[in-house]
């Protein structure tokens, strides 16, 4: 009898059937997608496939992940369901592409299965490029201006961008969005975008622009290096050429690392460079230091150009900056100096983080008005920092 019941035993095991078979269901797939953006909006449509066709109705659900494009502002979608007739391998879902004429990066979405009833998922999420299509033929690069050098005694580079890639490196840069807090603490009329920086020619261009966005009349950019790089000391040279006209109001600037924890102007702000533009402020560039002492302290310089222009020519603007001081200069010509030996002056003490922003408006330079031309732009050619060896 044990026997026969092991026997019986190794030939149910030995069973080629199974009583809970995998259906044999069909398998979705998809392929990205590369379109163009074109000056008006217009529709594209994203293809499905299964490998068979099926009896039934086969739904999904997807679902949008912004990657560098926003939805509503580069794209939109009318609805998140995809529907496999019987009988069809192929569904579709129609996507919005939202067109302008505005020079930037390229910019992609991804769409994403979320929910698939009556097949299996091979693809579960597919990318959607956005590739601009727009000009910067209207950018004109100054051929002229001041260079520094690559080098310096006693000093060594330890940080560089030279703006050569396609797009802004974001290994460096993080893009700061919106209007802030009352205008970012000035009252200021843009809203920062990314779009509104572009690669040209190996430089950066940040574009301020006469446009409504998200309730403001204008937009531009404004990015920063917190978090990705932070130092102490040291030489900075930014070559840039300026926008100018009233209300416009570029700035090449540092922070304190410690600004999220203690709030300005205790963490420190030394602006590298600010200029409020508008007739002979347009040649006219400021080298201040903000803190913290009695409130909020702060010390300024100026400097002016006897001939050419900020606009039409690239100059050099740096700071020199230690424990005992800080020190302003445009095109290696010194102006302005900072005693930060008294114990007030903490702030000076510590790690900053670089800033580039252009701000349209504010209570430092006034608004626009009838002569101010747009767009605006604030071309860098490159960013260097040295420390002493």
């Amino acid at each position: 009898m044990l026997t026969y019941l092991c026997l019986a035993i190794l030939a149910f095991g030995c069973s080629e059937d199974d009583p809970n078979p995998t259906p044999d269901l069909p398998k979705l797939t998809a392929m990205d997608l590369e379109v163009d953006e074109r000056d008006t909006d217009y529709k594209v449509i994203l293809d499905f496939r299964i490998d068979k066709a099926s009896e039934d109705v086969i739904t999904g659900v997807v679902e949008t992940v912004d990657l560098s494009a926003t939805k509503g502002v580069d794209y939109k979608i009318a609805g998140t369901q995809i529907v496999f007739q019987p009988g069809s391998k192929i569904a579709t879902l129609s996507i919005d592409i939202l067109g302008d004429n505005e020079q930037e990066d390229d910019e992609s979405f991804s769409v994403k299965i979320v929910e698939l009833n009556g097949a299996l998922i091979e693809t579960s999420e597919v990318e959607v490029r956005i590739l601009n299509d727009d000009s910067n033929s209207d950018i004109t690069i100054p051929g002229e201006g001041y260079t520094s050098p690559m080098s310096y005694d006693g000093m060594t580079l330890i940080w560089q961008d030279e703006f050569s890639g396609e797009s802004l490196n974001s290994d460096n840069w993080t893009f700061e969005t919106g209007n802030g807090s009352s205008g970012w603490g000035n009252n200021e009329s843009q809203y920062y975008r990314k779009e509104n920086t572009s690669m040209y020619q190996g430089h950066a261009v940040i574009e301020a622009r006469e446009e409504n966005f998200s309730g403001f009349k204008y937009t531009s950019s404004r990015v920063i290096t917190q978090n990705k790089f932070d130092f102490k000391y040291g030489r900075v040279d930014i070559r840039a050429a300026l926008p100018y006209g009233q209300g416009i109001w570029p700035a090449l600037w540092m922070l304190g690392s410690n600004f999220n924890t203690v709030g300005w102007p205790a963490c420190g702000e030394i602006d590298i460079m600010e200029m409020i533009g508008g007739g002979n402020n347009d040649k006219t560039v400021h080298g201040t230091a903000h803190w913290a002492q009695g409130g909020q302290a702060s010390h300024s310089g100026d400097y002016v150009l006897q001939s050419g222009s900020f606009q039409n020519e690239f100059h050099v603007f740096s700071i020199e900056w230690d424990d005992r001081s800080i020190k302003w200069y445009v095109d290696d010509n010194l102006y302005h100096e900072l005693n930060t030996t008294p114990n007030e002056l903490d702030e000076f003490r510590g790690e900053h983080f670089l800033i580039m922003n252009l701000a349209v408006g504010g209570n430092w330079p006034g608004y626009p008005d009838a002569t101010t031309e747009f767009p605006q732009r604030l071309i860098v050619d490159y960013i260097r920092v040295f420390q002493n060896e």
